[in-house]
This record gives structure tokens, C-alpha cells and sequence, in this order.
């Protein structure tokens, strides 16, 4: 195997081999002991020639008995090796597939949220589709085409010497050919994988904003953009699909040349009398077994280099943007999360959050409010680390949030955010995220998030639909925090979460949040309840970005500044 350019490719090489390596050795010696099989037929059909030339019917018997029993053993050989070949193709797959999306799932939420999804459905479907038929395939193909090229001279040298001479001369000429034009073929391979990333991203990003294009009816404007990112692909398949038509009408053209070169120069050996007429079609036979590697050896080599090149940009795919490095936390809050002159913007121009500075004690109940825009759900955010280019610094117990291990970060907060994303399974499996949980810990979770109605009524095996769309909005957003009330982190950011309640649901489930003892809860609300302010240890004002006014309720109201105003307001 040849050493890949991105080390990180490595892995996915050896991921073929992994608990492998003996259904590859089998079906590599099945290979071995099936090639002869063209050879003997050839040798066959010139025996029958001559046993017919040489009217000797015990040894035309003596020939049947011999290919019957050659037909059978090579119906044996030939179903062992393509098992063989299929029980490694298939695993090898299985765990290549396996280990990119498990690469991906180690990513942090900070790397995700940069990069296109569409890349790795095309990776992990398009591209994994070519590197089974062009690297895995063609790899077990190659080995028995090289074997034919070689045995197949071996004989022809065997049998004359001349003819298998005057075979290797006409065969330049289609070799050739299979390794100019198979250079440009790989190249071709390569630009379709990647228009078609771009097709599939595009699709993805139509399809997602479709009920928009329907709102605003933009669907003759989307059409075009559709139509013009499937031309493209379409017009760069054809030309991939030309290339291989004109390698293959090139070959056949050769392939003639070779086929009769080799006839008339036969007949006229057998006229002479230096070998017989079974010799001259063994020879004819046998040139298929020499023109077929020249044609498809090179064509193969091409496409199994293109399929590498698919395997290291999967590699890169999965390697870039990857999770940093960091100080593993325990899933524990012992003092505080800190903010000091935290300053935060997407555009570096256009600071969203400015000189912002909290002390958020453990175990403490904190609701941050404000206008829309303000930088609520980006401060959320930030302590979720989906964002690390942030001036100032944010700590968790003492350490900087920068240098903390995300995945240890996921096990002390969690985020039920405002746009909730259920999979295509049971109510039950999308609250357990897939995971067991003792009965009551998910009973008690799905009666604190307001669910208990719903699971009597359709039950916990309910399908939820794609995206949970067999369930209203505030039904997946009662599942959302039931999710996130099972997995019981320490600390817990809420981000508008009941907003999609009504107003008697939304007030039972923040009520029940609020008395969650032992949690860290930040609550980002705009639902202004005085029986639930009141419950807060301290209310967090954010206005353009800043924080204007912190306190209690009752304090904050006697102030009669900023929230004063936002309070009354909301309420009037």
C-alpha cells in the first residue's frame, strides 16, 4: 500500500484491514488458484482442435472427463473466492464508514458549527460508493489481471516463442493508450467528487429553507439555482463518462489491431508447418488474456489512485477543524463560572457582546433578560464553547474555558436552546438520546418537562417523525427538556426554552427547573412572571450587547431603570 500524503489517512487505510486481514489473505489465494482457469480453457479448445485433426477418440474422452472435472472445480474455486472477496469488501467498508463518522462525532460543537454538513454526506455516501468500486474492488481485480497478463505470456512462450514475441510488440501500441488516457481519467474523477459536494450541499440548503421559498414564493428563483448546480454536475459526469467511452472505443480499436496481427501471423506459421492449427486459436484465445490487463490495468491503477485521493480528502475532512486539545474538567461546579471583559462579535467589526463581566455562583438560580439582539443566546453560546474567539476570558472554577477538553465541558452544562432537532424515532429513544436510564429517572424527567400528558396519550413508542415533525412545536420542545432533565448536568443554560409553551405549561416546567436543587441554572427568558423573577438569585439585564443592570426583582423594580421599563412593557 502506498504511503498516503495526509497521515491522517492512515487510519482509514488500516480501518479496511482491521480484524480483516484473513478474508483479504483467502480471497487473494482463491484469486491465485482461479486465474489458471481462462488459461486451461484456452488449452482446452486447441486440444479439442486437434484431437478432431487428429480423428483419436479415446483421447477426445480422456479430454471430456478432464474438463468436466475442470468445470466443476472451477465452480467451487470461483464461489469460495467471491465470498472472500465480498465478506472483506463489504466489512472493510463498514468500518471505514464507521470510524469517519465516529472522527466527525468527536469534533466539538465550536468546529461543527464551521463547516458545511453537505460535505460529509457527500464523503460518507458518493465518495465511500467510489472507494468500494474503484479502491476495494478493483484492488482484488488488479491482482487477478496482473496474474493473467504473466501467466498468459508464460504460456504463449510455452506453446511459440515467435507468436509470444510478436504479441508483446503489437501490444504497445493499447498499453500505450490505457496509460496516456488514464492519467486524464482520474483527474476527471476527482472534479466530479467535488461538484457533486457542491450539488449535494446545495440541495441540502434548498430543502432546509423550503417552507421560506414557499412563504416568499421563490420557487422559480430556487429552480434556477438548482438547475444551474445540476448542470454543472451533470455536464462534468459527461465529460468523465466521454473520457472513459473514448479509453474504451481507443482499446477495442488496438485490441482488433493486435487480435488480427496475431491470426494472420499464426496461419501463416501453420501453413509453414511450425505449429498446428489448435495452437493458432489457443493463441487468438489467449490474446484477450494479454489485451484485457493492457486495457483495464492502467484504467484500474487510474481509478484506484483517484479513489485514494477520495480516502485523504475524507481524511482531511474529518482531521480539519478537529476538536482541540484540552484540560479534562470534572463534571462538577465547585465555585463559579467567570466572565471578565468578555467581548465577542461573528464580524470582529461588529461586537455582538461588549466588556461583559459575571460571577455565576454554583448552584445558583440566574435569569438573563433583554431586548431581542442583545447577545442572551450568544452569551449561551459562548459557554457552551461553541466560540473561542472571544477577547477577555471566561473560567470554570479557576480554568480557562479555552483550555478545557469540550467533551468533559458536555459533561458539566448542558443547552436547550430554541430550535430543537428530534430524530426520526420514538418519543422515548429521542428523550434517552439512545442511551438506558432507569424507568424513574425518565418518568420523573418527562413529568418536569410537561410530557406526561402526551406519553398517555400516544404513548412512549410513538414515532416522532422527521425532525419530530408528528409533534407540535411546544411538544418538541417538551421533549427537548425532558432530554436534557434526564441527562442531569450541573450546570444548566436555557434558551427560551418554553417559548413554544403556552403560558400555563411554560410557567409549571420553569417552576419545576427553578426547584431542581444542586443545579447552576442561567435562564434566558422573556416571559416576565413576577411569582417567577421573584425565584431567581439574581436577574442579569443585557442591553447592545452590555450588561446595564444586575439584581434581584424587587430590587431591580425599585430601581426603575432599564428593567423597570422592559418589565412593564412586556406586561402591559
Amino acid at each position: 500500500m502506498k504511503k498516503p500524503k495526509n497521515p491522517a489517512a492512515r487510519q482509514y487505510y488500516r480501518a479496511f484491514y482491521r480484524g480483516n486481514r484473513l478474508r483479504f489473505v483467502l480471497a487473494l489465494v482463491l484469486i491465485t488458484l482461479n486465474f489458471p482457469a481462462n488459461l486451461i480453457g484456452s488449452w482446452l479448445l486447441g486440444e479439442v482442435i486437434d484431437v478432431v485433426a487428429a480423428g483419436d477418440l479415446p483421447w477426445l474422452w480422456r479430454t471430456l472427463t478432464f474438463t468436466v472435472l475442470f468445470v466443476v472445480a472451477e465452480l467451487f474455486i470461483g464461489i469460495a473466492m467471491y465470498w472472500a472477496k465480498s465478506s472483506f469488501v463489504y466489512k472493510a467498508l463498514a468500518q471505514y464508514k464507521a470510524l469517519a463518522f465516529k472522527n466527525l462525532s468527536e469534533k466539538s460543537i465550536s468546529a461543527f458549527s464551521r463547516e458545511n454538513t453537505g460535505r460529509y454526506i457527500s464523503v460518507l455516501t458518493n465518495d465511500a460508493a467510489s472507494v468500494e468500486e474503484n479502491y476495494l474492488k478493483r484492488s482484488f481485480l488488479l491482482v487477478y489481471y496482473i496474474l493473467l497478463f504473466f501467466g498468459t505470456l508464460g504460456m504463449m512462450f510455452w506453446y511459440s516463442p515467435v507468436l509470444a514475441v510478436a504479441t508483446i510488440l503489437l501490444s504497445v501500441l493499447p498499453l500505450a493508450a490505457s496509460l496516456l488516457m488514464g492519467k486524464e481519467l482520474a483527474v476527471r474523477e476527482k472534479i466530479v467528487s467535488d461538484k457533486n459536494e457542491g450539488f449535494v450541499s446545495q440541495l441540502k440548503d434548498l430543502l432546509s429553507g423550503f417552507s421560506v421559498i414557499k412563504s416568499f414564493k421563490a420557487e422559480r428563483e430556487t429552480g434556477r439555482i438548482f438547475d444551474a448546480s445540476n448542470q454543472d454536475l451533470e455536464d462534468h459526469k459527461r465529460r468523465r463518462y466521454w473520457w472513459d467511452c473514448l479509453l474504451a472505443a481507443v482499446s477495442t480499436f488496438c485490441s482488433s489491431i493486435v487480435q488480427f496481427g496475431i491470426f494472420f501471423l499464426g496461419a501463416f506459421l501453420a501453413i509453414r508447418g511450425d505449429i498446428t492449427a489448435g495452437t493458432v486459436l489457443i493463441f487468438v484465445n489467449l490474446c484477450n488474456f494479454v489485451l484485457t490487463p493492457i486495457n483495464v490495468i492502467p484504467q484500474y491503477w487510474a481509478s484506484r489512485k483517484a479513489a485514494s485521493v477520495l480516502i485523504e480528502k475524507l481524511a482531511e475532512v474529518t482531521e480539519e477543524n478537529a476538536g482541540r486539545a484540552g484540560e479534562a474538567i470534572a463534571p462538577v461546579l465547585n465555585d463559579a463560572i467567570v466572565l471578565d471583559s468578555v467581548t465577542f462579535g461573528y464580524d470582529a467589526q461588529q461586537p455582538v457582546l461588549e466588556d461583559v463581566s459575571l460571577r455565576l455562583e454554583a448552584g445558583k438560580k440566574y435569569a438573563l433578560v433583554g431586548a431581542s439582539g442583545s447577545g442572551k443566546s450568544t452569551l449561551l453560546n459562548l459557554l457552551m464553547g461553541a466560540h473561542d474567539g472571544y477577547s477577555g476570558s471566561i473560567s470554570i472554577d479557576g480554568k480557562e474555558l479555552r483550555d478545557v477538553d469540550p467533551n468533559s465541558l458536555y459533561d458539566l452544562m448542558s443547552l436547550i436552546g430554541q430550535s430543537v432537532f428530534l430524530f426520526d424515532d420514538t418519543i422515548r429513544r429521542n428523550i434517552t438520546m439512545f442511551r438506558d436510564f432507569p424507568v424513574e429517572q425518565v418518568d420523573m424527567a418527562v413529568c418536569r418537562s410537561g410530557l406526561k400528558p402526551l406519553m398517555e396519550q400516544r404513548g412512549e413508542d410513538y414515532r416522532c417523525g422527521e425532525n419530530g415533525m408528528g409533534l407540535s412545536g411546544g411538544e418538541r420542545q417538551r421533549v427537548s427538556i425532558a432530554r436534557c432533565l434526564l441527562r442531569g448536568t450541573p450546570v444548566l443554560l436555557l434558551d427560551e426554552a418554553t417559548a413554544a409553551l403556552d403560558n400555563q405549561t411554560a410557567f409549571a416546567v420553569t417552576d419545576a427547573i427553578l426547584h431542581l436543587d444542586g443545579l447552576t441554572r442561567l435562564v434566558v427568558t422573556h416571559r416576565l412572571e413576577e411569582a417567577l423573577l421573584e425565584q431567581y438569585d439574581e436577574i442579569i439585564v443585557l442591553r447592545g450587547g452590555r450588561v446595564c443592570e444586575r439584581g434581584t426583582y424587587c430590587g431591580l423594580m425599585e430601581r426603575k431603570g432599564y428593567f423597570y421599563s422592559l418589565y412593564n412593557v412586556t406586561n402591559e
